[in-house]
């Protein structure tokens, strides 16, 4: 899908609530007062119209941290992954919130409960460290692949931008990759409001790695309390990546 088709994809979706494999979902916009602060949240809460939500725990555990992913595809397929039934507690993977490119906030479920996010070779533990932290997953096509003047995703070899168009994308060589899709202005502004509710609600310091570290996988993260990414965790990983403007959420986060 080329980027700037993504925008009319994304309203398709909020219009329909339907995701890549046909299973609807209803989509309940809903305003969550900031703790500390006299402003809200806007999300959407988002509940399979089967109501089958077997796709997370609902056991409630204290909160570290938040870690920041991105989904690699597009918001009907990242809706369809991270709601797919599990009937077995131990395989079900997915996160908290799905932020899209148009800036809205997807709530699959109850940021108090728990999913696997991080993978089986987390440092830490994948069940420790994924009941302690709160996943977000940012919706985003991550790594590039220059094919002439174009530039293709990793999953399907798709032209997702060409280089005359740098607001798409961002050039920065990271784990093997020179390219990296950027993310959207609404997604920033999203993303801080929504750490800024997580760090008060559950009393995670408002903290981050320091820059040296930021693109590392720590053998210490476990006992790192703050905002984190999926890197950090994982060797074999790529996201937030290096088209994240950490600066920018720090400054909004902080401030």
């Amino acid at each position: 899908m080329f980027a700037r088709d993504i925008p009319a994809f994304e309203a398709a979706f909020r219009a329909d609530g339907l995701d890549s494999s046909g299973r609807r979902h209803t989509l309940t916009p809903l305003a969550v007062p900031i703790p500390g602060e006299n402003r809200n949240l806007n999300v959407v809460r988002l509940q399979p119209a089967d109501g089958n939500e077997t796709y997370y725990n609902a056991e409630a555990f204290p909160k570290e941290r938040v870690v920041l992913h991105f989904t690699t595809g597009y918001i009907r397929g990242d809706v369809a992954m991270l709601t797919k039934p599990k009937p077995d507690p131990a395989t079900r993977v997915s996160v908290a919130f799905i932020l899209a490119r148009d800036g809205n906030i997807y709530n699959l479920f109850n940021s108090r409960y728990w999913a696997y996010h991080l993978g089986p070779t987390a440092v830490g533990g994948n069940t420790l460290m994924s009941r302690s932290s709160i996943g977000v997953e940012i919706s985003n096509i991550g790594p590039l692949v220059p094919q002439g003047q174009s530039l293709t995703t990793t999953t399907s070899q798709d032209v997702y931008c060409h280089l005359n168009e740098p607001i798409y994308y961002r050039r920065a060589s990271y784990r093997g990759f020179n390219y990296y899709a950027s993310f959207t202005e609404a997604q920033y502004n999203s993303l801080i409001t929504l750490l800024r509710y997580l760090t008060a609600r559950f009393n995670i310091p408002r903290r981050f790695l320091p820059l040296a570290s930021r693109y590392e996988t720590r053998n210490d993260i476990a006992n790192f309390r703050g905002i984190v990414s999926h890197v950090n965790f994982r060797t074999d990983k790529f996201d937030i990546g290096p088209a994240f403007e950490w600066d920018r959420v720090i400054r909004g986060v902080t401030a």
